[in-house]
This record gives structure tokens, sequence and C-alpha cells, in this order.
């Protein structure tokens, strides 16, 4: 299977007082780069979840946000008592100043005097983290698994279109391998006419030393050997692609030996038929290449 290193999955959950979300997402990456971004309010779950990614996932930048929210209803009202006793005093001295001055105050509410500092005592009590831990850990494999199916049909629809991309590359070299003899009698015929010109115009020259230089010239223009590799390169790519595992690392490498063998092609044609092949071969590789940078 064929795997993109692009990705996306989100999760939410909650239990009683809590509720978060998950996202896990990646993009391209030479390596395997893991980045988390988790609250400090619960711990233990770095640990996991860091072995958990580098166990299913071989390279890409890969970042993970945790949200966590605690419910505002969470833990039950009470009444702090010193501090009501306290507010009562300041009512009760404030009363009794109003009276020394010959005022009247309003009579002060019960809902005043909860509203008074540190009366009321909402969300106090402590949870458990137990329970939030384990529920989180719990959600790590579920995500990772959305995450995966995602690569996964990515990967699918990139093998499809690198698969197709390699046949693009077999037409283009069995193109120069069918070639080869017209290229081969067009090579001879050229080395022929320089033969004739050169012992035309130079006194006293050695036709067999011409001969052989010619020949050695001709075997260093021959492209038997770049196309020979062109072929097996294609096998590797094919095979590759039906593997299993993380490839893409091994898929760039041998875009780069297409592109080498290619170079060498073009380069060594001097024969326009097969400099066209060339250069449709190199267009081919480098659309190839391009793919090739998405795979995991």
């Amino acid at each position: 299977m064929t795997r993109s290193m692009t990705g996306f999955a989100s999760h939410e959950g909650a239990i009683e007082g809590w509720r978060w979300t998950w996202e896990l997402r990646s993009v391209n990456g030479r390596g395997l780069d893991i980045r988390l971004r988790l609250p400090d309010t619960i711990d233990g779950i770095e640990t996991p979840l860091r072995a958990a990614l580098q166990a299913r996932v071989g390279r890409g930048n890969v970042s993970v946000s945790l949200r966590l929210q605690r419910d505002e209803t969470t833990g039950a009202a009470g009444l702090n008592a010193p501090a009501l006793d306290a507010a009562l005093a300041l009512i009760a001295r404030a009363e009794e100043a109003a009276l020394e001055q010959d005022l009247e105050l309003r009579a002060t509410t019960a809902v005043e005097v909860l509203g008074m500092r540190g009366v009321l005592e909402t969300g106090s009590a402590e949870i458990d983290p137990g329970p939030l831990r384990a529920a989180l850990l719990a959600d790590i494999d579920p995500l990772i698994d959305a995450f995966d199916e995602m690569r996964a049909a990515e990967g699918a629809a990139l093998e499809a279109v690198i698969a197709a991309q390699v046949d693009d590359v077999e037409t283009a070299v069995e193109a120069a391998r069918d070639m080869a003899p017209e290229r081969t009698a067009h090579m001879a015929a050229a080395l022929q006419d320089a033969l004739a010109r050169i012992s035309a115009s130079a006194d006293g020259i050695d036709p067999e030393r011409v001969a052989q230089e010619l020949a050695v010239i001709a075997v260093k223009t021959d492209v038997t050997e770049e196309i020979d590799r062109l072929v097996a390169h294609v096998a590797a790519a094919r095979k590759l692609l039906a593997g299993e595992g993380p490839k893409g690392r091994k898929l760039d490498f041998l875009t780069q030996e297409f592109n080498r063998e290619a170079n060498t092609l073009a380069s060594k044609a001097q024969y326009a038929a097969l400099t066209r092949v060339g250069l449709d071969l190199k267009h081919a590789i480098d659309q190839m290449r391009e793919q090739v940078q998405n795979v995991e």
C-alpha cells in the first residue's frame, strides 16, 4: 500500500466535567518530525502518543493538538462560611455607621450578599485526573486510524498517477530502443562521410587509424546501456509501487537514477528523433518526481 505524507483527522470526546478535541495533521517532510501541542492540565499523554505515531507513521511533518475544556457547571456551589461571616460583619458595620449619621440604608438582599467576593464558591471540587487521562489515551488509536485512512486514500490516488507516469517513461524508452537500428545506420553513414572528408583533405593519414578513432566515437555514443538501465528502473519502480511500507525515499532515489540515464541518453543522441524522445523522457520523469515527493 502506498501512503501519502499529507493527512488530517479530528476527534471529539467528553466525560463528566470535561470536553476535548483532537486534531492530527501532516505535510511533506524529509524525515519524521512530530510536534505536539498538549495542555498542561493533564500529564501522561505525550509519551504514549509519540510512541503510537512513531509506530504508524514513517515520514512527514506531523502535528497534534489537543484542546481541553472543563465544563463550567462542574462542581457544586457552596458557601464559604468565613467569607460569609466577614461580609455580614461589614454590612452590619456599614449600617451602624449610617445610623450614627441619621442615614437609612436599604436592606441588603441575600443575592447581594452572595455576590460579594469569596462568599459563594463554584467548581471548587477536585476531579480525579485518572478517568480523563484514560479517556484521552483511548482516543489515540482511533484518531491515528482515521488519519491513516485518509493517507491511504490519497496514497492510492498517488500510486495510480505515478504508475501512469512510469508507463509514459516506458513508452519513451521503447521508442528509443525501436529507433536504435535507424540511428545506428545514420551514425554509420555520418562516420563514413567524416572518414571520407578527412582522407580527402589530409595527405599521408592512415585510414585504418582514422577508422579506429571513429569506431571509438561510435562506441562512446552508443545508448544501449542507458536504455537497458532505464528498462531496469521501470521494473524497479513498479516493484516498489506494488510493495508495502514507506517507499517515498526509494522512489525519490530511483527518479534521480531515471533522470541521470535520460540526461546521458539525450547528450549522446546526435539524432533529432532520439533527441525528441530524450526530451519527452525527461518531461515524464520530472512529472513523476514531483508526485513522488508526496509519498511516505
